[in-house]
Parts: structure tokens; sequence; C-alpha cells
């Protein structure tokens, strides 16, 4: 009888794993395709050349994501083939980020985006809704994923102050002129996300997040140095002290300013000395409307 009873325990335990291995197994054929869906979508809403097949491409692509995020375990896989988007997992693995842009024809942008948290079972994720043009004063307001500053995200840092949060680093396409970076904050209210929070001190005043406008001919960096504890930045100035309210004029003067970590808080400073620094502009993003043209000409090249 013993011995009947440990062998139907050991029966139990091997179905049950190999039950589970070919639910994996089927997870990641159904991800997979789902996988190749998104880059035939994504390559569509960026290169097409008509705007209304572009922004079609786009809303099948957010349908064909939000399914493929509803496969279990689904926020394992990458989707790193997928290159229409930027993906980037929070330090500590309790959330990623997916964001892109699309593309009009008179030079602006939209932004589309997600929240998916690791839950280790069941999809929770907010979808991040691009309400840019409704956000009059960017750096004084605290919103939520529902009223997003939309922006491509590239960098994540943690701040483990009193109370949790993280800094992104963005790019935000803007006009046919002009271009925008973003140092945003997220943080979580009982797990819900919010948007913004009054921790970047400077020049007299306390902002929620941290925008810069450039022309749209220049490059700017933005970016995290972990050895210091600092986000760093080009010092953008107009060609004219004349031209100081055209923003669309700025552009960096090779010199950096920054924000320092002190308790919490981001302190401002000025003149950083970044000569030893590598300087890595635009955190190699490639502006839609640039990689349709380059994508275009090496299309073309292969052809002659």
């Amino acid at each position: 009888m013993r011995t009947y009873f440990l062998t139907v325990i050991t029966l139990f335990l091997f179905l049950s794993s190999f039950a589970q291995h070919s639910d994996e197994t089927t997870n990641i054929k159904q991800l997979r395709s789902y996988e190749d869906s998104l880059i035939m979508l994504g390559k569509a809403m960026v290169n097409d050349t008509e705007e209304t097949q572009r922004q079609t491409s786009n809303y099948s692509f957010i349908k064909t994501l939000v399914s493929a995020l509803k496969i279990p375990n689904s926020f394992l896989y990458p989707f790193d083939s997928v290159k229409a988007v930027r993906i980037i997992n929070s330090p500590d693995n309790r959330f990623r980020i997916i964001t892109w842009p699309l593309t009009f024809d008179d030079g602006s942008y939209r932004f589309y985006g997600t929240i998916q948290m690791n839950t280790g079972g069941k999809l929770v994720m907010y979808p991040l809704t691009d309400a840019s043009p409704d956000i009059k004063n960017p750096e004084d307001t605290i919103t939520d994923n529902r009223k997003w500053f939309g922006a491509e995200y590239y960098w994540i840092v943690p701040v483990y102050s009193p109370k949790l949060y993280y800094v992104l680093l963005g790019w935000k396409g803007y006009t046919d002129k002009s271009t925008k970076k973003v140092i945003e904050v997220l943080s979580f209210d009982n797990d819900k996300p919010v948007l913004g929070m009054p921790v970047f001190d400077g020049n007299g005043k306390t902002r929620k997040r941290v925008v810069f406008e450039y022309t749209r001919h220049a490059s700017m960096l933005l970016r995290y140095l972990p050895d210091q504890n600092m986000i760093v930045f080009d010092h953008l100035v107009p060609p004219d002290p004349k031209m100081k309210d055209q923003k669309d004029s700025y552009g960096p003067d090779l010199s950096y300013d920054g924000y320092k970590i002190k308790n919490g808080h981001w302190v401002f400073v000025s003149n950083l000395d970044m000569r030893n620094e590598p300087e890595n502009r635009d955190e190699q993003l490639v502006d839609p409307k640039k990689q349709a043209k380059a994508d275009k000409a090496a299309a073309a090249s292969s052809n002659q």
C-alpha cells in the first residue's frame, strides 16, 4: 500500500510538471507569434508614407500588444525584436514601461505606452494616455497615467527616499522645429501610478518635472551618472540673446548642468566638468522621421 501511494504521488508530480512545461511552451509560442506581428506593424507605423496608414497600423499594434501582454508570464518576455518601441525595466524589476511615438505629417508627435507591473500572474498594466496639449504648465503639474506628458523613456532611476519613486528620462519629439526632453517622476499611491513630484530644486523654484526644449537640428545630452548619483545635461542657450523667448532656436553651448540627489531631492548644479565623461547624445534615440528616411535610402541603395 505504501509503495502504491508513493507511485501515485510521483506520477501526480510528474504530470503536474509536464503540464506546466507544456503550458510554458505554448505561451512562448504564442508570444513569439505576437512578436512577429508586432514587428511588421511597428515597421508600418514608422515607415508608411500615409499618415492614415500609420495611424491604422498603430491602433492594430496596440490591440496586438495588449493581447500579447495578457499571455501568462508575459512580463518575462523581452520583445527585443520589436524595434518600433522602447521597453525598459525598473532596476528593482517591479515594472516595465513600453513607450513609442507616432509621427504626423505636420511634424508633430503623439506618444503611446503602458506600465506593466510584475505580478507573476494576471496582467496588471496602466495604459498611458498622452494629454500633452492639455498640460499647460508641465513643470508645475502632477498627473497620472490617464493624463500623461508623453515621452519615449530610456532610463529609470529608483530613489529610495521615505517615499520610493522613480526618475524617468525621456525623449519627446515636439514639432517640425523643436524637440523636447523630459525628466519625469513616477511613484505609486495605493498601487496606482502618479506622475510628477516636487523634488527638483534650483533657480529659486521647485519643479515637479523638468522639461527641455531645443532646436530640432541639435542633439542634447541628458543622462544619469550612477557613480555620482547625478543627472547631467547640456546647457541650452539661444544663438542670440534677443531670441531668448524662441525655444526652438536653443542649442547646447558646450557647458553642462545637472541635478544632484540630496535627501530625496534633486538639487540643481551648474558648470559641471564633463571632460572625462563620454557624450552619448540623445541616448542613441532615433527620430522616427529620420529613421524612415534612412530606411528608404538603404532600400534604394540595395535595389541599385
